[in-house]
């Protein structure tokens, strides 16, 4: 039989963040409408006055995992900007790097990125913050000078979301794909294109 969780200790602790990734899961599998707080409580093994002594509500718990993905995705982001100071010759592998690490999110954490990512109404709002946070990151003073002078970064930061958008869901949650290797894929094509090289007579 289902016992009431406690608000303090760590059996409260363990079952807030039970209920949470059991709800990640629902949400990103049902959609926010069709998922049930009896189903998440019933597959917690919680009553349902267990979970409103953490969660006021669905959607509070939902909100509280859209918080929780952008937080994790803005650290990701910043962890990621390249460094005024970094050797050119380094610069695809510290691209590669940064890539393989958001892919890799994205892969552990699939219900979360589903959530913030695809799902939440907020999810258009958090993939234009990335962008314009990549894009400030590679006009800055040091860092373009490691591009071409003449590119839209915007256009090049707005191509990258859009990408990691669709590469996760069609080649990386596939499984046809890993982080590294769609990592490696996108670099190619953004720093040495789609054109083959001329042959050398």
């Amino acid at each position: 039989m289902a016992q009431r969780g406690r608000k303090k200790g760590s059996d409260g602790e363990a079952s807030r963040a039970l209920l949470l990734r059991i709800a990640a899961d629902e949400f990103a599998e049902h959609g926010y409408h069709e998922t049930k707080i009896s189903t998440i409580v019933q597959k917690a093994n919680v009553t349902q006055p267990t979970f409103y002594l953490y969660f006021k509500s669905k959607e509070a718990i939902f909100e509280e995992l859209e918080d929780l993905f952008r937080k994790k995705l803005s650290s990701l982001t910043m962890g990621s900007f390249l460094d005024k100071d970094l050797d050119n010759a380094r610069l695809p592998d510290r691209i590669k790097e940064s890539l393989t690490r958001v892919f890799q999110f994205f892969m552990d954490h699939r219900s979360l990125v589903r959530i913030g990512f695809y799902l939440a109404p907020s999810a258009a709002e958090v993939k234009s913050q990335m962008a314009a946070k990549i894009e400030t990151n590679l006009r800055e003073k040091g860092v373009a000078e490691y591009f071409h002078p003449h590119v839209d970064m915007g256009i090049v930061a707005s191509g990258l979301i859009g990408m990691i958008e669709r590469l996760t869901t069609t080649k990386l949650w596939t499984g046809e794909k890993t982080a590294s290797e769609l990592a490696k894929d996108i670099v190619a094509i953004l720093l040495f294109g789609l054109k083959k090289e001329p042959s050398i007579q």
